[in-house]
């Protein structure tokens, strides 16, 4: 069992990191790049990950790139995208179709139902309903681009469809979307995109099932909690910026512009990354608002990344419990087990030491090596942006040192592998099964 969990991480691992290096060489090959400086190999990497890990930080603007480099990067966001579920699917049902007990566990991440009876149907129905959201969110795109005059409309909007649901953030234009603010047909079908790219396959089918069975299907406790989670960051996010902005980036903009801008940022914060409104000019609450929404992302078994909305519903229910010692919640008429609470903490303390570890890393590299005078809410949102695989921006990424590079590069492989890579069994979880050791008593509080 213990060697099953070792290797599949290391596959996981080692995919991913084939992906990035492989596509890194060929963003440095001639022809890829057309900007005014030559393209050094540590940008060629960063965008390579960012794209992979559907991120969206860039440290050079995608529009220098070629076509061929722009498609070189459509590549990666498609394949970092499905690659987390896709990539364990094909790994670890193999061959014959067979799952051990272990495999299934981490398959069960993305797809809760069906998992022992037919995978690879599972696999072709997460292909082709990518495939099908993102055809249609390149036909609603043209004609959104369209409308703004837009020459190469084909592209661009599929560039912007696979993107978006992807959760990558990767724009085509300097500016991100900010020069398409009041372009309603492209911000609504944007955020379209980034909400069902965020919920998840086992959510968007559980849905889809609903509306096919009617009464006689009802959705699974997973499902309602992501869709009444989601439509609550979703709006309460909206609310608060609508609050918190309405004199300041938003001061401008007509009262219908203004909802739907703190809508689109509600939407983009969580895991997307494209901007609609300058970063930097968001209010300093707005910009703590951003910070929470970027830590908690979007579904497991989404292409989101944070530490998702379904672990941070567990850890405010840790927190507001009356249960028992063993740790269990309920939640309506059902009991979330303590081996569910356990994972949740595990999953947010580990998230909490990275982001520091990252944080402390980027303080030193860019203020005390190199002697940048960085505002150090800048180091820390860009972190967050890292970590959550977002993408969003103070400015600080195209100036980061190279140092500085390498540790968000960390970061994003981070939020993006490591800690999906939680989800498979660790040895020590077996050991323990066999092994009891005597209780010990710690003081708390």
């Amino acid at each position: 069992m213990a060697r099953i969990a070792s290797s599949n991480k290391v596959v996981l691992f080692s995919f991913f990191i084939i992906v990035i290096l492989t596509g890194s060489i060929l963003l440095s090959l001639p022809g890829m790049w057309r900007g005014p400086h030559p393209l050094h190999y540590i940008d060629a990497l960063f965008t390579s990950v960012s794209a992979v890990c559907v991120t969206g930080l860039v440290t050079v603007d995608t529009s220098g790139f070629t076509l061929f480099g722009q498609i070189v990067i459509l590549l990666l966001i498609q394949v970092g995208g499905l690659g987390i579920v896709t990539f364990s699917t094909i790994y670890l049902t193999g061959p014959n179709a067979r799952i051990s007990f272990s495999s299934r566990k981490i398959i069960n991440e993305y797809y809760i139902e069906a998992i022992e009876y037919n995978p690879r149907r599972i696999l072709r129905n997460i292909v082709l309903l990518t495939l099908g959201i993102e055809a249609i969110g390149t036909i609603l795109l043209m004609r959104g681009f369209a409308e703004s005059g837009e020459h190469e409309l084909f592209f661009t909007s599929l560039f912007h469809a696979v993107s978006a649901f992807c959760n990558a953030g990767f724009s085509l234009y300097d500016d991100s979307l900010e020069g398409f603010n009041g372009n309603v047909i492209i911000l609504v079908t944007i955020m379209i995109l980034i909400i069902l790219g965020g919920l998840g396959f086992v959510v968007i089918q559980d849905v889809i099932r609903k509306i096919r069975r009617g009464p006689d299907h009802h959705l699974s406790l997973h499902s309602r909690i992501m869709l009444i989670g989601s439509a609550a960051l979703i709006f309460g996010g909206a609310t608060l910026y609508y609050l918190f902005d309405r004199r300041a980036a938003f001061q401008n903009m007509t009262p219908a512009h203004h909802v739907l801008s703190a809508i689109f940022q509600s939407v983009t914060s969580r895991t997307a990354g494209f901007n609609a409104i300058e970063e930097n000019q968001m209010t300093m609450p707005s910009k703590a608002l951003t910070l929470l929404l970027m830590f908690i992302g979007g579904g497991p078994g989404s292409i989101a990344g944070g530490v998702k909305v379904t672990t941070f519903f567990l850890m405010i229910l840790i927190a507001l419990r009356t249960g028992d010692d063993q740790m269990s919640v309920r939640i309506g008429r059902r009991t979330l087990p303590s081996r569910l609470t356990a994972r949740a903490t595990n999953f947010i303390i580990k998230a909490m030491l990275l982001l520091g570890t990252a944080i402390g890393l980027l303080t030193v590299s860019e203020t005390l090596i190199a002697g940048h005078h960085d505002n150090f809410m800048e180091i820390v949102f860009e972190t967050f942006s890292a970590f959550g695989t977002v993408g969003l921006s103070l400015g600080l990424t195209p100036t980061l040192t190279w140092l500085g590079k390498i540790v968000i590069i960390l970061t994003m492989f981070a939020g993006r592998v490591g800690l999906v890579s939680l989800a498979m069994p660790a040895a020590d979880r077996y050991r323990e099964r066999f092994v009891n050791y005597p209780e010990g008593e710690v003081m708390i509080g």
